[in-house]
């Protein structure tokens, strides 16, 4: 008799107890739930970081966005600051909560857009175009 193959997708290793409160195994223990973000190991996240380091245009951020809720349910939100932008620190970037999204995972993904946006400033500047840039002149 043959067997059906059954191919695991791997998944995120928990983290250190106590260093983390992504709030992996209670969402793995949840029947239903959106375990999408599982599906980021370690060596992925690497990957991501790295893409979001090196992007080369608004569009391409807006792309990335999209494959990252698509893919892991990972919502990135890039707002200025209403009064004024002078650094990228100006350039608000928030994740939405989300259960077993890492925490250090959480600080990077912003930190890795804000280092691809002051390589490429054009970026920023698109950016705030994009958002009504001169909304008040």
């Amino acid at each position: 008799m043959i067997e059906p193959m059954t191919t695991s997708t791997p998944i995120r290793s928990p983290c250190p107890p106590g260093a983390c409160i992504c709030g992996r195994d209670p969402l793995l223990e949840t029947p239903g739930a959106d375990v999408r973000i599982l599906f980021l190991t370690r060596q992925d996240e690497k990957r991501l970081l790295e893409r979001l380091e090196n992007l080369q245009s608004l569009t391409d951020l807006e792309h990335v966005q999209q494959l990252m809720y698509e893919r892991l349910g990972i919502r990135v939100e890039l707002l200025p600051s209403f009064n004024e932008v002078r650094t990228m620190r100006g350039i608000g970037i928030q994740i939405e909560e989300l259960p077993g999204l890492c925490r250090k995972t959480r600080a990077a993904i912003p930190a890795a857009i804000r280092r691809s946006l002051e390589k490429r400033p054009q970026i920023a500047y698109e950016l705030l175009n994009a958002n009504d840039l001169l909304r008040d002149a």
